[in-house]
């Protein structure tokens, strides 16, 4: 591939929004981001000019994808209260209240096997160091999913309560 072109899959890694608009590059350069950054910092990311950065993340602000944190320099930052409430507002809408009431069910029953599993009421209470050192990457993997868990029927019982209109929970 002397020509440059490259095979169908993802971009190389140290350019991952090659084929895309500027302003596209921004928005993964924000969703990407760890921590407030500048518009400069961020430029740098999406490959653009700062100028085409500021263009961009003052519209990601307006719409409220971003945070921006007044000051000098000004930061911004991704908004995950929004991605949330998207993800809440697709659950809705892709499912009825029933199969959002038995998922949450499903769910609630593996966070209870996890409670029973490692006698605790949350990941954050298992002490890793009581474990085998052959199985601490198991635990820890367990741990990680136990909290994906956790959070996934938070999401999908926010998406049965609007869906059914109601705030009173379906579990506890």
């Amino acid at each position: 591939m002397t020509d440059g072109s490259r095979p169908d899959g993802p971009p190389p890694f140290e350019r991952p929004f090659e084929d895309e608009d500027t302003k596209q590059r921004v928005y993964g350069a924000v969703l990407h981001a760890r921590e407030p950054m500048t518009a400069t910092e961020l430029a740098e990311r999406a490959d653009c000019s700062e100028a085409s950065a500021r263009t961009h993340l003052s519209f990601y602000a307006d719409l409220g994808i971003v945070i921006r944190h007044e000051g000098r320099p000004v930061r911004y930052e991704r908004n995950d209260d929004y991605f949330e409430w998207r993800r809440v507002n697709q659950l809705a809408q892709e499912n009825t209240v029933d199969e959002l009431q038995a998922r949450v069910s499903e769910l609630t029953e593996q966070v209870e096997a996890y409670r029973d599993q490692y006698g605790v009421d949350s990941p954050a209470e298992v002490d890793v160091l009581e474990f085998d050192a052959a199985r601490v990457d198991d635990v820890y993997s367990e741990l990680g999913d136990w909290a994906t868990v956790i959070e996934e029927r938070r999401l999908h019982e926010r998406a049965r309560r609007k869906v059914a209109g109601s705030t009173a929970p379906s579990h506890s």
